[in-house]
């Protein structure tokens, strides 16, 4: 597999005279990609159906005769100012019903008939000019859905939308009726028009309701992405990507991504640790200035997985960033290391983000390769050794297969947002403490589908938290020869949000019934036989075959080959846990130290060291924020 460096570039944001330059310097430190035009629809389009892109055509020659491939974006992220006068109802509208307006970015709804026409009208436009460009080699369509909280909207338009997907999908509304089991409370509908959004209920709205609005809003933007997409494919034989973001699971990636070539997402380790990380505070400052050691990790495996096998990191931090609650620079190293880290789990290409740090506007303070006077900031020496690095390494067949999967399920979000029934209950950051604990073991991971049909060679699998288990993936348990882990709340509920009967799991090999669930304030905990606690969630089980108990007796995990895990196992609990059931499966585990993480390639593994002191491990001392590569 070849690797490449890249960078996000703004010719808009510069005078014409320095692109050139730009551009020399840029291939100069061996950058072969970058990335434009996400944001520059007001330059392409000033008026509606008045074009410019005379200058757009200038700085694609620019970057081109420097030999650099181009990412060409769709704009569609910033809608101007006259489009919000053509469609004043464009705007999203927030949970309180407040409409968001002009003024930043992401100022759109995705269920805005309206909007997407326009947003067709101008990809249409640029992939005719640009879709057999050479220098063209790859598409962005729009940038980071769902950012700003953007996904779900309960605006007027949506209203309408929303009314016709439920009229598509039951038919009528007595059927409706049954499925959200509207005798409750008197909810009944006579008619489809009747139904509202599920915001400002007195009380909270019925949970089938609010699931199958989730499910409607992810829905718009999959078919939002689709008609760039439908568009581009007309028009050229380049990869298209979206850029996808960290944390973010308000709509279902492997959707959007069924229409795409690549995933890609966009990697702010510092900044995510600072505002989305939940860890203790000794962890936070410990690995303030280069980030959570299994963050990056997680989400290079998880987007692997939506592009199928391709991905890459779009915009990679190289400095501070500007909208977290804190932004302290990175140590030395890092922007090498989360280069190399990706690389390890199978990025194509890494792109910082951005080239020059602008000296205007809402991201003046995000630090980019320049500062703002053009002098290099420090990730721009790290760029060029990881360029030169990834040279003299030479091809790799690509990132190896993991010894064990997780299955990812973006409605299993969804679902525990909707009712969490502990206040702290989250299906991301459960499934993200089970893939910390095997990485800390130093188990390679993938991610799969939930509709995976199959869980292949997969010595260990683990299904956390999955609200509805679909047939398929019930049969792939089954079927399994290896050792499967599920639970706490898998298969809880109905695809309508009921509690199914026979109760949970109901898993084909597995004498398991789940009796009764509890949720856990922060001040308890059940201590486990052998070591280690369940917080947050316990459940009582019903079960002959008992693994591990809790120090009260009662059971923790169950089953033989397919397991049951009955709450939610802190890290101590998580080592113990998992341990067990790789051993079981014949998977060899080490116990790394605190922040060293490895991962192996085809043909190499590599360590990285996330602290920022030397860590010494089986006789290989690697340096803090360092990395290491050895030849398997």
């Amino acid at each position: 597999m070849t690797r490449s460096i890249g960078v996000c570039y703004y010719p808009e944001h510069w005078p014409e005279e320095i692109w050139a330059e730009d551009a020399a310097r840029m291939a100069e430190a061996g950058i072969k990609w970058v990335r434009i035009a996400e944001f520059a629809w007001s330059r392409m389009e000033p008026e509606e159906g008045t074009y410019d892109l005379d200058w757009l055509d200038r700085a694609i020659e620019t970057l081109g005769a420097a030999g650099l491939k181009i990412v060409m974006c769709t704009p569609t992220a910033t809608p101007p100012r006259w489009m919000g006068t053509k469609h004043p109802d464009m705007y999203a509208v927030d949970a309180q019903g407040r409409p968001r307006g002009f003024g930043s970015r992401r100022h759109y709804d995705f269920a805005h008939q309206g909007y997407r026409e326009d947003c067709a009208r101008i990809t249409t436009k640029l992939a005719e000019r640009y879709g057999k460009n050479p220098h063209v080699a790859a598409w962005q369509t729009d940038n980071e859905y769902a950012c700003h909280d953007t996904t779900v909207s309960y605006s007027p338009v949506a209203l309408v939308q929303f009314r016709d997907w439920l009229a598509r999908k039951y038919q009528s509304p007595q059927a409706l009726n049954r499925a959200w089991g509207n005798v409750f409370w008197s909810m009944e509908y006579a008619s489809f028009d009747e139904i509202a959004l599920p915001n400002l209920t007195v009380t909270e709205p019925n949970p089938a309701h609010v699931m199958d609005f989730r499910r409607f809003a992810s829905d718009q933007v999959a078919e939002f992405n689709k008609v760039q997409t439908d568009i581009l494919r007309r028009h050229t034989d380049a990869p298209l990507i979206h850029n996808y973001m960290g944390f973010e699971v308000s709509f279902d990636h492997f959707k959007v991504g069924a229409d795409l070539d690549v995933a890609s997402w966009d990697s702010y380790p510092i900044g995510f640790l600072s505002q989305k990380v939940e860890a203790p505070n000794a962890h936070k400052i410990h690995h303030l200035r280069t980030g959570d050691p299994d963050l990056q990790g997680f989400h290079h495996d998880l987007y692997r997985a939506v592009g199928r096998g391709r991905w890459w990191v779009m915009e990679q931090q190289p400095g501070p960033v500007n909208w977290a609650p804190w932004n302290p620079a990175p140590l030395a190293g890092m922007p090498r290391l989360w280069a190399w880290e990706a690389f390890a789990h199978g990025a194509e290409v890494v792109s910082y983000f951005r080239w020059r740090q602008a000296p205007f506007a809402q991201e003046q303070m995000h630090a980019g390769l320049l500062r703002p006077d053009s002098a290099p900031a420090p990730a721009l020496g790290e760029a060029t050794q990881v360029a030169k690095e990834i040279a003299a390494l030479g091809e790799d067949a690509g990132c190896a297969k993991g010894q064990a999967a997780i299955v990812f399920d973006y409605a299993s979000a969804w679902a525990w947002q909707t009712q969490p029934q502990g206040r702290d209950f989250s299906y991301y950051q459960i499934v993200f403490d089970l893939y910390r604990g095997l990485r800390r073991l130093g188990i390679d991971v993938d991610i799969l589908p939930p509709d995976t049909a199959a869980l292949g060679d997969y010595k260990l699998a683990l299904v956390p938290a999955m609200f509805t288990l679909p047939d398929s993936l019930k049969d792939a348990i089954a079927a399994h020869e290896g050792i499967v882990l599920v639970g706490p709340r898998t298969n809880s509920k109905t695809p309508d949000f009921a509690i199914p009967t026979p109760l949970p799991p109901s898993l084909s090999g597995l004498d398991c019934t789940v009796s009764r669930v509890e949720s856990l304030p922060p001040s308890a905990t059940v201590p486990l036989h052998g070591g280690g606690h369940f917080k947050r969630w316990f459940e009582e089980l019903e079960s002959a075959d008992v693994l591990l108990k809790t120090e009260g007796g009662m059971p923790a995990v169950v089953g033989g080959n397919i397991r049951y895990l009955a709450g939610w196992p802190d890290d101590a609990a998580c080592h113990h846990i998992l341990s067990d059931a790789a051993k079981a499966a014949g998977i060899e585990v080490e116990n790394l130290p605190n922040g060293l993480r490895r991962r192996d390639t085809q043909g190499h593994r590599i360590w990285f060291n996330y602290n920022p002191d030397p860590v010494t491990h089986r006789g290989l001392t690697i340096d803090g924020c360092g990395v290491h590569i050895e030849k398997l």
